[in-house]
């Protein structure tokens, strides 16, 4: 059933959120990577302390945004009661955010949608299945020329509108909600400046991801990794017994990827080695990519596997010649979800306490803010925050999607209120 204040509240907010740019940057030293993200940051700060929240804070050396709906009286001395939320600001580099132009396609009734009529830009349903399942439902979508950003900004704007909700309703029991907003979670930020003792709760929840009603508590494990390879450039037709044309050896380093075990060949619970780019020439040649998997087990052998064929084109090069740097850059938070198996109980009850019957436990193939908090200490599931087509000019998200959000939030709240496995 429509909720018409919570739906009106998402709408708007995302509709605000949707044209202030926050896009992060992979290539920025600087934290946050963009300073346009402190622009959400402020209205965001002055919009808790609007709805209520205490304790509103904005770390104005990192760009996080805290904010919390202390315990109601019965839960003043259960900290069990406690959990909170964490959604990014920032919007992904893959296209444009600049001058986002959102607008309310309401009541779709199927088939393409023109976004732009001027320069003929149109989602057509054929490429974009997924449209059918939301007729009937409103759309906020742009002109075609831009991402929308609720690849993060639905998930803010669910997050406030239950956080506002609580603050107008305090016949609502419920223990401590803690809230932050994070910047650069698209470039690989994972809320690392989140301050966990400000944050002040024992887990949390991220919402982020796509089609409503599906959670992940498992993600890849992940490292970087970068191979240098420094060659020796002469004149070719002196290049006898001298010349190490150091891109030749980077290519013969790509070429032992196991060829079956890349992104586009894989899905489900499969790793892979992904390519990411290449630069370079016969003097020095770079190979940035990238290795996933869920098992850590598999995920040691990928790392190993990396170091042998680096070894090898030493043994055949020189030792000086090749560098091989892996980086790890997250964790799988399964191992760190199940040792709080309510989290994933208590989310389940939510989801069905707000009609939402059969809630999907999804793996997800990427990584997560909470795939870095549950590592450091801060287990933190994932809840998918209703967007389509993330990173992208066809981006859209379902205003109903936002609004059963926000009411999954609130029933996950009160579902905390009444848990008993205290111990």
């Amino acid at each position: 059933m429509k909720n018409e204040w919570m739906y009106e509240k998402v709408k708007e907010r995302m509709l605000r959120y949707a044209k202030v740019d926050t896009q992060s940057s992979r290539t920025s030293q600087t934290t946050p990577t963009t300073a346009k993200q402190f622009d959400l940051a402020g209205m965001l700060f002055d919009e808790l302390r609007e709805i209520g929240a205490s304790e509103v804070y904005l770390d104005e050396e990192h760009c996080v945004v805290y904010g919390k709906l202390p315990p109601t009286e019965e839960a003043l001395s259960a900290p069990a009661h406690a959990l909170g939320f964490v959604t990014h600001m920032d919007t992904a580099p893959d296209a444009s955010g600049t001058d986002v132009r959102p607008w309310v396609l309401e009541n779709y009734r199927g088939g393409d949608i023109v976004l732009n009529e001027e320069e003929g830009i149109v989602m057509e349903e054929a490429v974009y299945p997924q449209l059918a399942q939301y007729v009937g439902q409103d759309l906020i979508l742009t002109d075609g020329k831009t991402l929308l950003g609720a690849d993060d900004k639905a998930g803010i704007a669910a997050v406030m509108t239950a956080a506002e909700y609580l603050c107008l309703h305090p016949e609502i029991r419920h223990g401590l909600v803690s809230i932050a907003f994070t910047p650069d979670e698209e470039v690989g930020g994972l809320a690392k400046d989140l301050d966990l003792a400000r944050f002040a709760s024992p887990v949390a929840y991220t919402v982020d991801c796509d089609w409503l009603g599906y959670y992940s508590d498992e993600t890849f494990n992940a490292s970087d990794a970068l191979l240098t390879v420094r060659g020796t450039s002469v004149h070719t037709g002196t290049a006898k017994g001298i010349m190490v044309n150091a891109a030749e050896i980077a290519s013969e380093y790509i070429a032992m990827f196991p060829q079956d075990e890349k992104p586009q060949n894989t899905e489900g619970l499969e790793g892979f080695f992904h390519l990411v780019a290449v630069k370079g020439d016969c003097e020095e040649a770079m190979v940035w990519h990238i290795v996933r998997d869920f098992d850590s087990g598999h995920f040691a052998e990928r790392e190993e596997m990396l170091l042998g064929f680096a070894e090898r084109l030493r043994a055949k090069y020189g030792a000086e010649r090749i560098d091989l740097e892996i980086r790890p850059t997250y964790r799988n938070m399964k191992e760190v979800i199940d040792t709080v198996p309510h989290t994933v109980t208590l989310l389940e009850e939510a989801f069905h306490a707000a009609g939402i019957a059969e809630p999907v436990r999804l793996p997800f193939r990427g990584g997560t803010d909470g795939s870095a908090l549950s590592h450091r200490g801060l287990p933190a599931v994932n809840i998918s925050a209703g967007y389509e087509n993330a990173h992208g000019r066809f981006e859209f998200v379902p205003v109903q999607s936002m609004e059963k959000n926000a009411e999954v939030l609130l029933c996950l709240v009160e579902a905390y209120m009444r848990r008993t496995d205290a111990g």
